[in-house]
């Protein structure tokens, strides 16, 4: 109804003209916190054993898929050392991420987790609501995320005015489902990795219970307290014990990392 009153209004004025279909469908979603370049490293690790690496970047030419201007964004992880020889993992996800609206139109998905074998190809129609995949196509709501665009569509959410408790939520789209994701706001809090000390905002996402998570509140997300937003610890309690993820390495940010504070 919305955008039946704004099309209308703009004819009315006589500037129709420059009003798309493809603007109607997608909406104009600012981003100010990442930018092509980016890479960011991290750490996992069960307390001082080091357990893995993952990495999240975005590619650095803008492409375009569908007609559309999409970010290539890639996140990869691997298990290293001891855990290599009795449980290997080799994950790469990639999104292709409109630039304009910061919503998903291509997913890949390449799992490899001590031999159970995920290969998925997501492609997100946006006009008509719909997510397929090779196993089946499914209505999905307007401006769902997969894994790696919720990412970096949630640095992108205003968290200036956040009180303890405040929740956003995440629609999200995982094994041809639709997953409503709330991340909840907890405070704020100092946090000492690799790359650094950060003050930073801290974050709770509530999870379905019975994937990965024992309960809702079981994944803590710290993220830069600065324009980047960019994740400096994640730290969960899964079903073989508790893991973190803390940031090692960063370059290519698009503002300056002023959270730092040695």
């Amino acid at each position: 109804m919305k955008k039946m009153i704004l099309t209308l209004f703009l004819t009315a004025l006589g500037a129709s003209s420059n009003l798309t279909a493809e603007d109607e469908v997608f909406r104009r979603h600012p981003n100010t916190a990442f930018t092509v370049n980016e890479a960011l490293e991290y750490r996992v690790h069960y307390g001082l054993i080091n357990a893995g690496t993952a990495r999240l970047e975005i590619l650095p030419d803008v492409k375009e898929f569908n007609g559309r201007k999409v970010y290539h964004a890639v996140g990869t992880g691997r298990t290293t050392g001891m855990f290599d020889w009795f449980f290997k993992v080799r994950d790469r996800y990639e999104s292709y991420i409109d630039t304009q609206a910061l919503v998903p139109l291509h997913f890949i998905r390449r799992v490899n987790e001590g031999g159970y074998i995920i290969n998925q190809d997501v492609t997100f129609d946006h006009r008509e609501n719909k997510a397929t995949s090779q196993k089946a196509t499914i209505e999905v709501p307007d401006n769902i995320q997969d894994l790696v665009s919720a990412y970096y569509f949630a640095r992108n959410l205003n968290f200036d005015t956040a009180k303890i408790g405040t929740t956003y939520p995440l629609r999200t789209y995982l094994d041809d489902e639709v997953i409503n994701l709330n991340l909840k706001f907890i405070g704020k809090e100092k946090v000492s990795v690799s790359a650094g000390t950060f003050n930073c905002l801290k974050f709770r996402p509530v999870i379905l219970q019975g994937r990965v998570f024992k309960e809702e509140d079981d994944l803590t997300i710290w993220i830069s307290d600065d324009k980047n937003k960019v994740v400096v610890r994640a730290e969960a309690e899964i079903l073989v014990g508790s893991v973190k993820m803390d940031l090692k390495n960063y370059s290519g940010l698009a503002n300056p990392l002023s959270s730092k504070v040695k």
